[in-house]
């Protein structure tokens, strides 16, 4: 039958699962009534014979009757050369040839003489053929028969190995059941104390995130008190110069509504005097930041709102306010592994990148040649920015660090290490004297570049914060988390001012645009929130899922925002229409995305270790 001609049909059937656990696996027994083969290879080849003969009478009985073929007798001359050329002997059948024609030409030679050979040799003849051919097969079925001894001693051998591996595997297997059945029923009797230990460790935690608050507010309480009391004394001296102090600063209580007693003699308040000023005191102590107790601490510029830089921002052009106007100008590989952010200096045409090959690069714009290499950190390096002058790049770290680095140096000048997690994001103050980082550790701290020390924790989220932002030329800081939340809070004071609610997922990175009266925030499912910061209000939901967004990025102008998505795409949202355009050229999530200063290119980084400028 052909290939083609052949038919194949599928039939369904349904595997039904059955744990291993109960089944019982039995032994394979032994086959007692095994019936060795005879070693006499004569009765074999004996045995192979009748087999044949029976087949052979079966045919002839069953074949139908053949046409009779007569015989004719072989001639004497002709039986005589037979021989001859049977047996080689050309030369001798040569001259036979030669006398038998020459005596027959004579007439010498008798009728009864040249006649047919006798039916005796004939025969015989037969026979000796016959001899040797059995003698052949004889031989070929020995050998057969040696060849099946061999397999068959061979085969059984392995059968008996078989059949005692298998009786080891069995009792093996019963013995790892027994073992699973008693280790299931030991971790079963252990559940209810394994869940009183998570509860009690869930409460424990509770119970030290609470005492960390209070903590913080005593010590806030204790640097209010060390104020008062400085007051205080300062209010027993006895100078002039304090005396007309106190006499301006007892009219200026007085026009507003508190009453300050002084003796007869003028020379200080009395008690109830003290008391109400201490109870005054408390209360504006506990509204405005406290003291600082180091001598090197910067005090935090004033707080004037006002952004230079919104006056040098020009709108963009026709081509730039549509989403499309981006292409692919130049791609570079920047690292050995996925870069995780990518930062473009404040001034010159230069890009800082960061990478999980625990590096930073500094690369010239748009050429792509590389300047410097900072190696340092013992893990990944998870973002950077460039200090307001140029001059210094922080660097925040998988290895719970955070370092800055000289350019002129050209070496890490401090590293910061009370975070305890890995640090995820970090952001420069403009006035260039304050470092804003966020970790996994739940807290964000706000480092003071000249005390070296961390003047505020930010405490208040609940899971991992994952970005932080200082909005430009202010002391207020953005912060997102994994609990879903993003807040705004007072560098000054560390306390959190705002907290807005929306998002049903991790939220990755948030972003102010310029003016600062937007915030940009995108979750793990896509989802791009765009908030209103004086109302604390949701303006528009954009879903670009379901894959992550990684982070995002407005422009100068604050009309297109730029969405870094892990689907390997770059999604380009203008504000005002609300139209979405996707920038194709990446092979793998986008980490990191920046604008230029003026709003001309895009700069992007990705787990394809390449960086590309969009222009």
């Amino acid at each position: 039958m052909a290939a083609e001609d052949r038919a194949f049909y599928l039939e369904h059937q349904e595997i039904v699962y059955e744990s291993d656990e109960d089944y019982q696996y039995e032994e394979v027994p032994i086959d007692e009534d095994f019936v060795e083969l005879d070693d006499d290879l004569d009765a074999a080849v004996r045995t192979i014979r009748e087999s044949q003969e029976d087949t052979q009478a079966t045919e002839k009985k069953s074949a139908p009757p053949r046409a009779s073929v007569s015989t004719k007798p072989e001639v004497v001359d002709d039986f005589v050369r037979n021989f001859l050329v049977k047996m080689n002997l050309y030369k001798t059948l040569d001259y036979f040839q030669t006398e038998w024609y020459e005596l027959q030409q004579k007439g010498e030679l008798n009728e009864e003489d040249i006649g047919v050979v006798p039916d005796i040799y004939t025969k015989n003849q037969q026979l000796d053929s016959e001899v040797k051919h059995l003698r052949k097969e004889v031989d070929k079925y020995k050998e057969a028969a040696l060849k099946a001894k061999d397999t068959y001693v061979k085969l059984r051998k392995e059968r008996d190995y078989h059949r005692m591996h298998h009786k080891r595997v069995v009792q093996e297997k019963n013995k790892l059941i027994t073992d699973i059945k008693r280790l299931k029923k030991h971790y079963t009797s252990y559940e209810p104390t394994l869940r009183q230990l998570k509860q009690k460790y869930e409460v424990a935690m509770k119970e030290k995130m609470l005492t960390k608050l209070e903590r913080d507010r005593a010590m806030g309480q204790v640097t209010g008190l060390q104020s008062t009391l400085r007051n205080m004394e300062a209010y027993r001296g006895t100078s002039a110069e304090k005396t007309s102090e106190l006499s301006a600063r007892s009219t200026r209580l007085c026009e507003k509504g508190t009453v300050l007693y002084v003796d007869k003699e003028g020379r200080g308040p009395t008690q109830r005097a003290v008391a109400e000023e201490r109870r005054r005191s408390k209360t504006m102590e506990e509204s405005l930041p406290p003291t600082s107790s180091h001598p090197n601490d910067t005090p935090f510029p004033p707080d004037t709102g006002v952004n230079p830089y919104l006056t040098q921002v020009k709108a963009p052009s026709g081509h730039l306010t549509r989403t499309g106007g981006f292409r692919l100008s130049t791609t570079f590989q920047a690292h050995s592994n996925a870069v995780s952010s990518v930062a473009v200096h404040p001034r010159k045409q230069i890009l800082a990148t960061t990478s999980d090959d625990h590096t930073w690069k500094l690369w010239a714009i748009p050429s792509g040649d590389i300047i410097m290499t900072g190696e340092g950190h013992t893990d990944w390096v998870s973002d950077c920015d460039f200090h307001p002058s140029g001059a210094k790049l922080a660097t925040a770290s998988g290895d719970t660090t955070v370092k800055i680095w000289d350019f002129a140096k050209a070496e890490c000048v401090h590293t910061f290490m009370d975070h305890t997690h890995a640090v995820w994001g970090c952001s420069w103050h403009s006035c260039g004297d304050f470092l804003a980082t966020c970790s996994m550790d739940n807290t964000s701290k706000v480092w003071d570049l000249n005390s070296l020390r961390c003047r505020f924790t930010l405490r208040g989220h609940a899971d991992s914060v994952n970005s932080i932002e200082f909005l430009p030329f202010s002391n207020t800081l953005a912060t997102c988390s994994a609990d879903k939340t993003l807040s705004l809070w007072d560098a000054r004071t560390g306390l959190c001012a705002q907290t807005f609610y929306g998002h049903m997922h991790s939220i990755n990175h948030c972003v102010f645009n310029l003016k600062g009266d937007t915030i940009a925030s995108c979750d793990s499912y896509g989802i791009i929130k765009l908030w209103d910061v004086r109302t604390v209000a949701p303006m528009t939901t954009i879903d670009v899922g379901p894959y992550p967004a990684n982070r995002v990025a407005f422009d100068p102008s604050g009309m297109v925002l730029a969405i870094g998505s892990n689907d390997a795409t770059i999604k380009m949202y203008e504000v005002a229409t609300g139209q979405i355009t996707p920038l194709v050229g990446h092979e793998d999530g986008v980490q990191g995305l920046v604008f230029d200063k003026k709003g001309d290119y895009l700069v992007s980084g990705g787990s394809d270790l390449t960086v590309r400028i969009w222009s």
